[in-house]
């Protein structure tokens, strides 16, 4: 900043268009850039791998395409996750339900079991699509977060997420006393929703839920993203968290974003803090905090796509520090999305 004012100064009699483009370089503010500088972590561990395997039950299907997987959990000998299922060939989330299957082998072979959640009333933040499901267990109540869209009017394409400035999308929750269901929602209004100032890093957009319990808190790890000279797009997402004392609610969010460039918000225990993956950056991350963020690995490729992973920690009472390793996500193309098993070594 320094170097800045003196050559201001420096040019300070030239013409004033050189002026004021140093000025307007230094004073530029867009979307909230307040984003903790993620530094390299010094470590000597083995690099991070991942490998995949194809799934039955919820795997290729030619009548429906599924995506968007929360994390999963196990009750009793069952393993749980839920996703979002749209008809096929409509690939995106902005015209889905979710469903969720049961696993008894670890996640290689499901059993689609049901609807977990519907749409809401057709003027609702969530009346016409939900998705990006998320789970948490908590003092016997079972929490199902997700992703609510409301559309705008006149939007009959289903083949594309609408990118209109107008739409809306908020983050909802529905309860149950178990995984079957019947989830019921918490209420009619959304437990987070996009920043009221324009300028924030997440005024356009929030979505995929990602949950931890820390310090007798509930944390609500989200993604967001703002309109910047009338653009916007999955490049612009940022990731950050939001507090609040009870999985009800209410939340308070975080002072700005805790990483830029992070489209899938996948986070999991790992040595006593919070690791997570950045799909955008291509990087692993991790802060013993939950909060400070720095680069594990940077991983160039092979990286899965919207992945929830097994967590123990999600589970009630369950005070597993460790992640096993494994989880499901997705492959998607033109007119197909389906889920996979993967590995993490």
């Amino acid at each position: 900043m320094k170097f800045l004012k003196l050559l201001i100064r420096k040019y300070y009699t030239m013409k004033g268009s050189f002026v004021w483009i140093i000025l307007a370089f230094i004073t530029a503010i867009a979307c909230q850039p307040k984003v903790n500088q993620v530094s390299e972590l010094a470590t000597a561990e083995p690099r991070i791998q991942f490998t995949y395997q194809d799934i039955t039950g919820i795997g290729k299907d030619s009548f429906y395409n599924r995506r968007d997987n929360s994390d999963v959990i196990k009750v009793g000998d069952k393993y749980y996750v839920w996703y979002t299922r749209m008809d096929s060939p409509v690939t995106a989330g902005y015209w889905g339900t979710i469903w969720y299957a049961t696993s008894e082998d670890e996640g290689y072979t499901w059993t689609e079991q049901s609807m977990a959640l519907g749409l809401g009333d057709e003027d609702s933040f969530d009346g016409h699509s939900v998705f990006t499901p998320n789970i948490l267990v908590h003092e016997g109540k079972y929490y199902l977060y997700y992703t609510g869209v409301k559309l705008t009017p006149g939007n009959a394409n289903k083949e594309f997420e609408n990118n209109s400035t107008t739409d809306i999308t908020a983050i909802g929750l529905a309860v149950s006393d178990s995984p079957d269901g019947p989830f019921e929602r918490m209420n009619s209004e959304p437990v987070l929703e996009v920043s009221a100032d324009s300028a924030a890093f997440d005024s356009f957009r929030i979505d995929d839920a990602s949950l931890l319990l820390k310090g007798g808190k509930t944390w609500l790890y989200y993604k967001g993203r703002c309109i910047l000279d009338g653009k916007q797009g999955p490049s612009r997402t940022k990731m950050s968290v939001a507090f609040a004392d009870n999985p009800e609610g209410p939340f308070t969010k975080h002072d700005g974003p805790l990483l830029d460039k992070s489209h899938e918000v996948l986070i999991w225990m790992k040595d006593g803090g919070v690791a997570s993956l950045a799909s955008i950056s291509s990087t692993i991350i991790f802060a013993v905090d939950g909060l400070q963020f720095s680069v594990l690995q940077d991983s160039k490729s092979n990286l899965p796509q919207a992945p929830g992973l097994y967590r123990p920690d999600l589970e009630d009472g369950n005070k597993a520090g460790e992640t096993p390793g494994w989880g499901i996500a997705m492959r998607s193309k033109k007119g197909e999305a389906y889920l996979v098993r993967f590995e993490m070594k």
